[in-house]
């Protein structure tokens, strides 16, 4: 999908840059496969914030994404390509033979009338969704799960995909979008392909308004706080603050490790 550029018929229109829509087949969802989203504004059940810049917004429906695939050894095919406001990513309808009804994540090369199937033994062709043990080494992955019979937790993003670089016993070796290397139970199930919507990284989203409807409040940096605010508040006009950069209550950012223990599963970190 290309980067659309609209004509600056004002200033907020001058930087900004949209996904075309060219895609999108559907428009209205799949009534039964939504929910009605309560907004939270990044606070807890006290009611308090633990969660800083979250509020406002869009109003959305959420689409029930079916990450386990759960509609084994049915084909199903692609009957719809649309938009969900809860993810970067495009997402299709897929009707099975037994006629139930299912979203599902796109991956590249997926269209209307593309037909997809899970299962054990069937070929990991674009699509289709089956156990790492039947998935051959070097094939580039999305969807997968971390353990066996949870649904897809991981590469679920616009353009993703992990691949498999090799195989034991027990457990595979992949390489995430992020350069990490970790293993992965055989028993794990994933789907086969890159994500679709590659070109959502390069958006400009060009004003401000545009965050605010996507439910992002602004913030603050530290510096243009007082010291009893922010531990880089303060100081005679710019000012470093003399330490290295922390969160406000004082938590090494930027670069600072902040793993409790170490996951015997991951064998390169991401960097």
């Amino acid at each position: 999908m290309a980067i659309v550029t609209r004509k600056p018929e004002n200033a907020s229109l001058r930087f900004q840059t949209f996904m075309s829509n060219s895609d999108i087949t559907q428009v209205t969802p799949h009534k039964a496969l939504t929910v009605g989203l309560k907004r939270k504004g990044g606070r807890n059940a006290y009611g308090r914030i633990t969660m800083r810049h979250q509020g406002g917004g869009a109003a959305q429906r959420y689409r029930i994404i079916d990450f386990k695939r759960s509609e084994r050894n049915i084909e199903g095919i692609v009957s719809t390509v649309e938009y969900d406001p809860s993810r970067n990513v495009r997402i299709g309808l897929v009707v099975y033979k037994n006629g139930v009804k299912r979203y599902m994540l796109l991956p590249e090369g997926l269209a209307v009338g593309s037909r997809v199937i899970a299962g054990e033994n069937v070929e990991p062709t674009t699509g289709n969704c089956l156990p790492l043990r039947s998935i051959p080494v070097g094939f580039v992955i999305h969807n997968i799960e971390m353990k066996p019979g949870t649904g897809g937790k991981l590469v679920r993003s616009a353009g993703c995909g992990a691949q498999i670089i090799a195989k034991d016993a027990e457990f595979a070796t992949l390489k995430m979008p992020s350069n990490e290397v970790r293993l992965i139970n055989l028993d794990c199930w994933a789907s086969v392909g890159a994500l679709g919507n590659a070109d959502f990284k390069n958006i400009s989203w060009g004003k401000a308004g545009r965050s605010r409807n996507r439910g992002i409040r602004p913030s603050v940096r530290g510096m243009a706080m007082n010291p009893v605010d922010h531990p880089h508040g303060g100081g005679e006009g710019r000012s470093k603050s003399g330490s290295h950069p922390m969160t406000p209550w004082g938590k090494g950012c930027k670069g600072t490790r902040t793993r409790k223990r170490k996951d015997s599963k991951i064998i390169r970190r991401r960097k």
